[in-house]
């Protein structure tokens, strides 16, 4: 008798379209629970159903595809549904970080030719969206001016005549809708192929320019079913997280959840005073808090021993071993697993099997998702590196980006002729194949687990008129990891202070990218033409080392859940 070939880690290859995956798991459980929020939830019938609606609605406004829809929305059903309901008509979807300001914002709505924007009326305690958006592009002759591409805006739960320029409102998007039939629906959704792209995700690059990284259908479904398989996800389990549903490693869980058919449990907005009662009520099962910034604020709480957790089998989190041993021994007897993450690799390249033994867990990022290719090299000659010897990280495979919107030069400089991208990270890999992040080799900083590019910062401090050059850098940070720090030289005969220079950032720019350090110099560290920032950073770490200073001041912005 013939053998019969074995499977690969993530079963036989199922690869379908994002908007198919919510449609097979609707039909499977249409009464399934598959979004929890604070304020509401859904099951897989409403979802899909409010999926279709947004498509016909978009459909109505003439999108087509390869079109780009943002979605400027707070984590909720409907910032779900628009995801699904754009892939699902062969359009972009753009989720933009609702801690944007007016010059991101700008930035990210004209580079990303978005054609349609949804966004919200604000509830109390959360982002006034609508308010930001036309300060960002005032209303001129009834649209918003500064943005030629954009043709619709769309402001759910407002009324019709609300607003003084053209912008839909939910009752009149909806019935927009109801003038496209199914099987107008039905034709575009057969038509949408599994290469195409579903989502372009903002990355922050080496560059102050926005990076749009392309994310196709395949890259999310095989990601999202490679994490359920790694993670042994059943719709017995019930997965939180509190990352931002803009964010990469948010989406990707969400996916991963609805791929698996296991309720996916979102806070909204993160609150480590909330979070324990949460995941008590919610019989949570897969906590995947990624960043030590938002789980040991809840491993912190004087009241975390009088909350029953006992139903968490797994926590997903990142960070130094002291910090990930730390966090294991708050929850003994839970499997802790780590990973390797980049919004290029559609958010996880690397994360540890369950039957990682704990050393490998606290130590390394795991293996390689299934179908991905890794190399290790050195980034001087570009030779392969043997294992255990640190260089920079290429990977290639389905769940890799397929290049950067509207910046081929950018996008060749980073994938070569064989498909390999060329991270700029530093890492090493072991002799079983676990890839583990040491540091990076790219000008960038990574806050609490946002991703800025010290170009983007420094491009916005060099805007002020007593600042002549600007080098930003990293300063350690007991609390975030790290924070940005800028050294600046004025101009001649200008005065500005510390302060003055951070206030010149704050509400202007999101808050984890604003300098927490202002140091002034009259000469630099200069290698040939270049400021060496190697030095800078051993600086501002002297300096604090010294001062006995481990965690930056706090900015003072206006009334938000989260730690500023």
């Amino acid at each position: 008798m013939p053998s019969v070939p074995q499977a690969a880690e993530n079963g036989w290859i199922a690869v379908t379209t994002v908007g198919d995956m919510l449609g097979r798991r609707a039909a499977a459980d249409p009464a399934g629970e598959a979004l929890v929020f604070p304020d509401h939830r859904c099951s897989y019938r409403d979802l899909d159903e409010r999926a279709d609606r947004w498509a016909r609605g978009l459909l109505a406004l003439g999108v087509r595809r390869g079109d780009r829809v943002g979605l400027l929305l707070p984590a909720s059903a409907d910032l779900v549904a628009g995801l699904f309901a754009t892939a699902r008509i062969g359009a972009i979807a753009v989720p933009v970080n609702a801690r944007f300001k007016q010059v991101e914002l700008e930035q990210i709505v004209v580079h990303s030719g978005m054609r349609v924007l949804v966004t919200a009326v604000a509830a109390p305690g959360t982002p006034d969206f609508v308010s930001l958006l036309t300060a960002t592009f005032p209303p001129t002759a009834g649209r918003l001016s500064g943005a030629p591409e954009l043709e619709t805006v769309v402001v759910l739960g407002a009324t019709p005549g609300d607003t003084s320029w053209a912008a839909l409102s939910t009752e009149e998007f909806e019935a927009a809708g109801e003038t496209i039939d199914i099987v107008t629906l039905d034709t575009r959704r057969a038509g949408v192929k599994v290469r195409d792209p579903a989502l372009m995700v903002y990355t922050s690059g080496t560059t102050s320019a926005p990076k749009g990284a392309l994310l196709s259908h395949e890259a999310v479904v095989r990601t999202a079913q490679g994490i359920g398989t790694r993670l042994r996800l059943t719709a017995d389990d019930r997965v939180w997280t509190a990352i931002p549903l803009f964010h990469g490693g948010g989406l990707t869980f969400m996916f991963s959840s609805i791929a698996a058919g296991a309720p996916f449990v979102h806070p909204g907005f993160f609150d480590p005073l909330t979070t324990l009662p949460y995941l008590e009520a919610e019989r949570v099962t897969i906590a995947l808090a990624a960043f030590e910034t938002i789980w040991m604020p809840v491993l912190d709480r004087p009241d975390f021993a009088d909350h029953d957790l006992s139903r968490i089998r797994v926590v997903m989190a990142v960070g130094v071993p002291e910090r990930l041993r730390v966090m294991a021994s708050r929850l003994p007897g839970v499997t802790h697993v780590s990973c390797v993450a980049m919004t290029e690799s559609c958010a996880f390249l690397s994360l540890n099997r369950l039957d990682d033994d704990p050393e490998h867990a606290m130590t390394t990022g795991g293996h390689p998702m299934p179908g991905m290719e890794v190399r290790v090299i050195d980034p001087d000659t570009g030779a392969d590196l043997p294992t255990g010897t640190p260089g920079e990280l290429l990977f290639r495979g389905p769940g890799a980006f397929d290049g950067y919107f509207r910046d081929p030069q950018l996008t060749a400089a980073a994938v070569d002729e064989g498909g390999w991208y060329h991270s700029g990270d530093r890492v090493v890999l072991d002799a079983d194949g676990r890839l583990t992040f040491l540091s990076r080799i790219k000008d960038m900083l990574k806050v609490g687990g946002e991703n800025v590019a010290a170009a983007e910062v420094e491009g916005h401090l060099i805007d002020h008129p007593a600042v002549a050059l600007v080098a930003v850098v990293a300063a350690p940070d007991a609390y975030y990891g790290e924070v940005p720090a800028a050294f600046v030289q004025t101009v001649p005969g200008a005065e500005v202070t510390e302060q003055e220079l951070i206030d010149h950032c704050v509400g202007r720019i999101a808050t984890y990218r604003v300098p927490r350090y202002v140091r002034f110099v009259r000469e630099w560290p200069m290698s040939g033409t270049k400021i060496r920032k190697v030095e800078l950073r051993e600086r501002i770490a002297d300096e604090l080392r010294a001062a006995g200073i481990t965690e930056a001041p706090r900015i003072s912005t206006p009334s938000t859940p989260t730690r500023a």
